[in-house]
């Protein structure tokens, strides 16, 4: 089992370059089926989501290789890269 507390402190790696994404700064989860639909990642610049406007990486579950003891792999493309901010602002246009 896995406390979230401590999943933020694992460093999140892409097995596709071996570049280091940074940590985990949210949780997406499907309250209907009880489970974890992906993780966020703060973009370049930001700290925790904060002091930096930009794309945060949206890493859906089915993404992610292996939950080491200090690191997350996943595997991730470029196009998996959102603008959380232009992404919630479409949702409430009508």
């Amino acid at each position: 089992m896995v406390k979230i507390s401590d999943f933020q402190t694992k460093e999140v790696v892409n097995i596709l370059d071996g570049k280091r994404l940074g940590q985990i700064s949210d949780l997406e989860i499907d309250l209907r089926h009880g489970r974890v639909e992906a993780i966020v990642v703060p973009g370049p610049g930001k700290f925790l989501g904060f002091f930096a406007s930009g794309n945060d990486l949206v890493i859906p579950w089915r993404n992610i290789v292996k939950i080491g003891k200090d690191v997350v792999l996943v595997r991730v493309e470029e196009a998996l890269k959102v603008d959380v901010k232009s992404t919630a602002e479409d949702e409430y246009r009508t």
